[in-house]
């Protein structure tokens, strides 16, 4: 008898930054990638904070993931100047 291992994103917390791999209704396209923070993990799935809003992803639609670095942190533009 074997016993199947636990899903890792069951352990991962709130505020980690992951990207998930998520099987969706679309033959053509049967995959899909959220990239976001964890904002909540029930054992049932996952709510990600992303650029766009929070994603809920049910476990059993989860193919593969894995946390990753936080994000960049973007250089500000210099403000333009009145000669140009």
């Amino acid at each position: 008898m074997s016993t199947a291992e636990p899903a890792p994103w069951r352990a991962w917390t709130p505020g980690t930054r992951v990207m998930v791999r998520r099987r969706i209704d679309d033959p053509d396209h049967p995959y899909t990638d959220v990239l976001g923070d964890v904002v909540t993990n029930d054992g049932s799935g996952l709510v990600l904070r992303t650029r766009r809003g929070d994603v809920h992803v049910p476990g059993d639609a989860i193919t593969i993931g894995k946390p990753i670095p936080p994000a960049p942190v973007r250089k500000a533009r210099p403000a333009p100047t009145s000669g140009d």
